[in-house]
């Protein structure tokens, strides 16, 4: 893992959280994360203190709201699906909004929506500070299986490649006087995704015997020894004890 791929999530900076080794974030976000989880849904000033937990973060950090506002989009789905609970799920009626809907499922949607948005903010400032190849350092350092970082990585880096190889065989298509405008030409797409899918092996094929040729026997080197002082790990910390805190309070308070 010599070499670092930016993504469209990575804000440079030098804040204090960027700073932090990327396995006491991961450590961090994943303990924020389960404690989350765990809160009872009737706590609702909970989710709320949660929320300025993580504000607080993007704060220290300078992600914008804009920004953070802007990547919580791709959890639609769930929003849509946690909408439909209220008149899907059986169960005692009450009237919401000048609609009757199902009190456990109203509860159920709540869930969802609040511990979703936090899961997927915090997921979102953690992509934000920290760049994909020290991400992969650090679930190295987390202790990861190394099968599993490796596939991680090769992902990763090959994922621009596929991406450029669709594209150019898109120009192709273009250039010829194709353009998809119906069911009718879904066998060309289809053609196309196949053939896709062989130049993709083939490579993959190309390339592991590159690396085998290099001395390759089944694991990575590891370039950069990422290591924590207490320090760190005490900073990483004032997210996720603050949290356990809260939910504490919120389940037996």
């Amino acid at each position: 893992m010599a070499s670092g791929h930016a993504h469209t999530l990575y804000r440079h900076g030098h804040s204090p959280v960027h700073a932090l080794p990327p396995h006491c974030k991961l450590a961090a976000v994943l303990c924020f994360v389960l404690v989350v989880v765990s809160t009872p849904r009737e706590a609702l000033w909970a989710f709320g203190a949660y929320a300025l937990l993580l504000a607080a973060v993007a704060a220290l950090a300078r992600v914008s709201a804009g920004f953070l506002l802007k990547r919580l989009v791709i959890e639609v789905p769930f929003v849509a699906f946690a909408l439909l609970m209220p008149f899907v799920v059986p169960g005692e009626q009450v009237t919401f909004l000048g609609l009757h809907v199902s009190e456990p499922g109203l509860w159920g949607a709540w869930n969802v929506l609040a511990k979703g948005t936090l899961g997927v903010g915090a997921s979102v400032l953690l992509a934000a500070t920290t760049e994909l190849r020290d991400l992969l350092l650090g679930l190295q350092r987390l202790r990861l299986p190394p099968l599993l970082v490796q596939i991680a990585s090769f992902m990763l880096r090959y994922g621009d490649v596929i991406t450029d190889e669709m594209r150019r065989m898109s120009v192709a298509r273009r250039s010829r006087g194709f353009e998809a405008r119906g069911v009718r030409h879904w066998g060309v797409l289809a053609k196309s995704a196949g053939a896709l899918f062989i130049r993709s092996y083939e490579r993959g094929e190309r390339v592991h015997l590159a690396m085998v040729s290099r001395g390759y026997t089944g694991t990575m080197p590891v370039i950069d020894e990422v290591t924590a002082t207490r320090a760190q790990w005490a900073y990483a910390a004032a997210l996720p004890l603050p949290a356990l805190l809260i939910c504490l309070l919120g389940r037996f308070g």
